[in-house]
């Protein structure tokens, strides 16, 4: 019994390369649990892990930037569309009610033939009946094109307006004021409030 004693109090101790794995794996152990939040550890670094660097905020306020432009690029497209979208409707509509300027001009030398014939049929004997069916003609063709917007400029007794008649000749006179029309010599006319072709007329010059 008393022999048996000495074996167990040497079983129950570690040799010297045991102790040294123990130890081992204690200290590996204590420095794992240094570094845990809480423990002691670098929890200020894991805290300023988890905040934004400033490469990334840099990169962050370029992204920020970028998308800002975008949006301002988009609104000025948006806007430029818009405008675009209204420049054709007017464009179109323009075309729709002066398609017809060439239309025009062409009937407006058949209005001037009958302008000349009622001239010449109202100093003629005896062509009254004639003179009236020339004037029932002229007056239904007038008013044909009236309908499609088509008026006749004013300019006998008028103030010559340059963007209206187109002066030909002067004629000095005490009758009128200095530069007023004092004849027609072809009628001027507007196609829905546009000029289509001005009056030519004689205006009044001072008499020496």
């Amino acid at each position: 019994m008393l022999g048996a004693a000495p074996y167990r109090a040497c079983a129950s101790q570690p040799d010297k390369g045991e102790k040294a794995l123990i130890i081992g794996v204690m200290v590996d152990n204590d420095n794992y649990e240094s570094l845990l939040p809480g423990n002691g550890g670098d929890a200020g670094g894991a805290e300023v892990a988890g905040a934004p660097s400033a490469d990334l905020q840099r990169e962050i306020e370029t992204l920020k930037k970028e998308r800002e432009d975008l949006y301002d690029r988009v609104l000025r497209k948006q806007a430029e569309f818009e405008n675009y979208k209204k420049r054709i409707d007017r464009e179109k509509s323009d075309f729709m009610q002066f398609a017809s300027a060439e239309l025009m001009k062409e009937i407006l030398n058949a209005l001037d033939s009958f302008e000349l014939a009622l001239k010449n049929a109202s100093t003629q004997t005896g062509g009254q009946n004639m003179l009236r069916g020339f004037e029932l003609i002229y007056k239904q063709l007038q008013d044909t094109l009236a309908r499609f917007g088509l008026k006749a400029i004013e300019a006998k007794g008028k103030k010559f307006d340059p963007h209206f008649h187109q002066a030909v000749s002067t004629q000095p006179t005490d009758e009128a004021e200095e530069n007023t029309v004092v004849e027609e010599m072809r009628k001027g006319y507007q196609l829905n409030g546009r000029l289509l072709r001005p009056a030519m007329v004689a205006v009044a010059a001072k008499k020496d």
